[in-house]
């Protein structure tokens, strides 16, 4: 982050990204050649975590302009430390220096750190990974040929740098000094004076606190699930180093929990080291033998659950780290943090997606931890900084491992202090009739995030007519003259600050009833099997369609597939924005908020060609659909002039397919409507997810009243929302006792991670026809998970009982053993074989088998098991799917 308010972004292939905060764009500002592959000891060229790892900017940069950028070397086994002047975005290739280089090794992955930061003296602290083989739990392998498995010989090795944190003091020819008070002094011998503190496995996103000097970082541990006689089981770890010294790897995580040296050639488990009396005697050790007795670890959390730090929860791992906060690090920033988190350190999980705020006493030591903004899951937060404004940023990883992920992203989040306006909702009973009538309106859902007391105050117009004032919440108008009605309510909380909404009523013509008459399931649409579907309505002056006053070409009827995520509620409105008489109305609002006003018209030329223009060429055409589809998705050029069109990649397919159809038949007068009667089958367009919904909308506009006032026409209209079967667990309105976790590599989107008596509630579930129920639930050891009964109820938490299932714990999986034989399918696959992707902890879903149930109920998936502590996670799962 720059005091301007840029964020430069590495991406690990090299790439290095500019965010501009005023024009809101991410820019490729620079590329340069990296290293992101080893090749085993079998000759398999496999994919690395290295690459470009790290990037910070001097504290001089305003004035200097240096970058430093840290990355695996293209060709050569080192990692580099490079400085590079940039100027108006560009990187001086002529002034680059190469500060300081680490040895690595290309035999085998992982673990590179590359996380800076600075003091406030001008020293530079650099994380630097172990770069060794993951075996066993440590990896103690003193075996010949084997040095790049035996960690002793890097993270524990005094005269090697990884596995390290150092410090450095970067001088302005490119070159460094060693500031005092490292670990080991300049000049002594089999030592590295870089070295501030040693015995990572992988440290990565590292932070100054700038008034202590001490140092915090994330350390990422080994994956063991539980104990065993080859070493405890695997711990990540929040870090704090008041001054440099040695963390223990390999010989120890957690809170000094021992690993035995492994002897590889009899395949047994060695005596463990004294932490207080730490010797380094493998054959792979350059350094000293005698070493510093281990550090304290700050925070320490396992797969399972932590009865120290239960709070961090329970699952996959990754400590990441983040800054700690302090006031006076700002200069007049607009939306400083709350005096409350002064001193906290604001730190991030990389794989449970969380942020915590952590709490120290006065002296440094651990005090408590709490969320932060509990109700937001970033996917995979890979670094997490504040901004000159006082705002905090996450770039979240999203869910791809090694590959593109659509749903990375650049998170800002700001504080908003101080009184916070009311939110006004209003409602009406009615939105008209014949007078007089009276009609109930609502302020229901109006809140003030301050729990403030509220004011109300009502006031409906019209004119000519005399105002109407009220001072409840919901009152009860009468409405005894025809005419256009105007209802506003101000509502004003108790510091003074007020905000208002309006609505319009029209007395002197009765709303017309608009009803969807659907046979089958109410809830939930399937794909490829037809539904059917009957619209009535009728209206106090003009008639009905049961009466033949009402002809059915007058309604509008429109059918669906949108998105997963679609704003029903803005369909519900369009007729204030869009043609309610067409059964285009979701396309076109769906164009309203797209760009497409900017290139194309409905019936003229512009920078683009006419839709009808666009109908007259491909309606028709085999293909032509799927054709524009992709064109609008990808963009395209030639077809109409030298004008290209864009690309629209972040646009859903299923919602480019119904703009798409509106433009292919834009010219055909006698498509503005479906039948008012008959059946629909739904399909899902290509490359849709499936999880969007189908719409099933009819509309009427009566006619306008005359006389003394022509009272304006009324138009109304019913939507049905069929849902897909297939529902996001983490979308149920009611939870209790269950928490929330981002997903990671399994994909975008959240787990659930029920405890025992918690439960998850749906309203108004249709379940006529539906026979099945299925749950991806699982409860994996390694996760801390203890498995329990689940039971669907309904209407309550312990109404009557539709299905129980057992979940009971997961085998456990050997991990080698299931990529050995993954990468074993992919060596032997024959030319052109696609080898599908296994996920090693995925399990057959648990099915429900249902009692027969007609009309709609609260649905709700209560989980049981008297013999779990509070603390203990039952299983995990993430979809819920209906079955007929």
């Amino acid at each position: 982050m720059l005091k301007d308010g840029s964020a430069y972004i590495a991406e690990r292939k090299g790439v290095l990204k500019k965010y501009n905060p005023s024009t809101k764009t991410t820019d490729v500002i620079a590329t340069i050649p990296v290293n992101t592959k080893y090749t085993s000891a079998e000759g398999v060229v496999r994919e690395a975590e290295e690459g470009l790892m790290g990037l910070t900017f001097d504290p001089g940069f305003e004035k200097n302009h240096w970058i430093y950028l840290y990355y695996a070397h293209p060709t050569e086994k080192k990692h580099v430390l490079s400085r590079w002047e940039l100027v108006d975005d560009q990187l001086v290739e002529a002034s680059k220096k190469d500060v300081i280089e680490v040895e690595t090794q290309r035999e085998v992955c992982c673990h590179t750190g590359g996380g800076m930061t600075w003091d406030k003296a001008g020293n530079l602290f650099l994380t630097v990974g172990n770069n060794t083989g993951n075996q066993q739990a440590a990896q103690t392998d003193e075996r010949p040929g084997r040095a790049s498995w035996d960690d002793q010989g890097h993270a524990g090795n005094t005269n090697d740098l990884r596995g390290k944190i150092l410090r450095i003091h970067p001088e302005a020819d490119g070159s460094y000094t060693i500031p005092e008070g490292n670990l080991y002094p300049k000049g002594t011998a089999k030592t590295r004076p870089e070295i501030y503190s040693m015995g990572h496995r992988n440290p990565w996103r590292i932070s100054v606190d700038s008034k202590t000097g001490f140092v915090y970082w994330g350390e990422v541990g080994p994956d063991a699930g539980e104990d065993s006689e080859i070493g405890p089981r695997g711990y990540d770890e929040l870090n704090q180093a008041r001054k440099p010294g040695n963390f223990g790897w390999p010989w120890f995580v957690a809170d000094d929990q021992a690993f035995p040296v492994f002897d590889y050639g009899t395949n047994k488990p060695l005596a463990k080291k004294d932490p207080k009396n730490l010797i380094n005697n493998s054959p792979n050790n350059t350094g000293l033998e005698k070493l510093f007795p281990t550090e304290p670890t700050f925070i320490y959390y396992p797969y399972g659950v932590s009865e120290k730090f239960p709070l961090v929860g329970s699952g996959s791992r990754s400590a990441t780290g983040g800054p700690v906060y302090h006031l006076s690090d700002f200069k007049n920033p607009k939306r400083p943090w709350p005096a409350y988190y002064e001193n906290k350190w604001i730190a991030a999980d990389f794989s449970r997606g969380w942020i915590m705020a952590i709490s120290m006493k006065e002296n440094g030591d651990y005090d408590s931890l709490e969320r932060v903004l509990p109700n937001y899951h970033p996917v995979q937060p890979i670094d997490i900084k504040f901004g000159p404004e006082g705002d905090l940023y996450i770039l979240e990883y999203g869910s791809n491992w090694f590959r593109k992920s659509d749903n990375s992203r650049l998170i800002r989040i700001e504080y908003n202090g101080g009184n916070r306006k009311p939110l006004v909702q209003i409602a009406t009973d009615k939105k008209g009739g014949t007078v007089p009538f009276k009609a109930t309106l609502s302020s229901d859902g109006t809140k003030d995030f301050d729990g403030d007391a509220l004011k109300y105050s009502w006031k409906i117009t019209s004119p000519g007519t005399a105002a109407q004032t009220f001072t409840t919440a919901n009152p009860v108008v009468n409405f005894n003259k025809t005419g256009v009605y105007t209802a506003t309510l101000t509502v004003t909380d108790t510091k003074g600050a007020s905000n208002m909404e309006s609505l319009k009523i029209i007395a002197g013509n009765e709303p017309p009833k608009v009803a969807v008459n659907l046979a089958g399931n109410q809830t939930f649409f399937f794909a490829g099997k037809p539904i059917q579907y009957d619209i009535a309505v009728a209206d106090k002056e003009d008639g009905s369609l049961a009466d033949g006053k009402i002809k059915p070409e007058q309604v509008a009827v429109s059918i669906d597939y949108t998105s997963q995520g679609f704003d029903y509620a803005e369909v519900v409105q369009s007729q204030r924005s869009v043609d309610a008489s067409t059964q285009f109305a979701v396309a076109r609002l769906l164009m309203d908020k797209s760009d497409c006003k900017v290139c194309h018209q409905p019936n003229s030329k512009s920078v683009g060609p006419a839709f009808a223009d666009i109908s007259g060429k491909y309606k028709g055409q085999a293909g032509a659909l799927d054709q524009l589809v992709q064109k609008v998705l990808k963009g395209g050029s030639g077809v109409w002039g030298e004008v290209a069109m864009p690309a629209h990649p972040s646009l859903p397919i299923a919602d480019v397919d119904v703009m798409v159809k509106y433009i292919l038949n834009s010219t055909d007068k006698t498509l503005s409507s479906l039948p008012v009667k008959g059946e629909f089958t739904p399909t899902i367009p290509k490359g849709d997810n499936g999880n969007g919904s189908v719409l099933i909308r009819a509309a009427f506009t009566d006619r306008a009243v005359s006389g003394a006032k022509t009272i304006p026409a009324q138009t109304s209209e019913e939507m049905v929302i069929l849902r897909s079967p297939e529902m996001n667990a983490a979308e149920a309105p009611i939870v209790k006792g269950a928490e929330l976790k981002a997903l990671g590599v399994a994909g975008l989107g959240f787990s659930v991670v029920p405890f025992a008596n918690s439960y998850l509630g749906f309203n108004d579930i249709d379940l006529a026809g539906i026979s099945v129920i299925e749950l991806n639930a699982s409860a994996q050891k390694r996760e801390g998970s203890v498995g329990g009964k689940i039971e669907i109820h309904l209407d309550s938490p312990t109404g009557p009982i539709v299905g129980t299932q057992e979940v009971e714990i997961a085998p456990q999986v050997d991990i080698a053993k299931v990529m050995a034989e993954m990468e074993s399918e992919k060596k032997n696959a024959k030319p052109g074989q696609v080898i599908k992707q296994r996920n090693p902890f995925e399990r057959p879903p648990v099915k429900f088998t249902l009692k027969p149930t007609e009309g709609k109920h609260d649905l709700y998936f209560v989980f049981k098991n008297d013999n779990a502590k509070a603390i203990q996670p039952l299983m995990s799962f993430s979809k819920i799917k209906f079955f007929q």
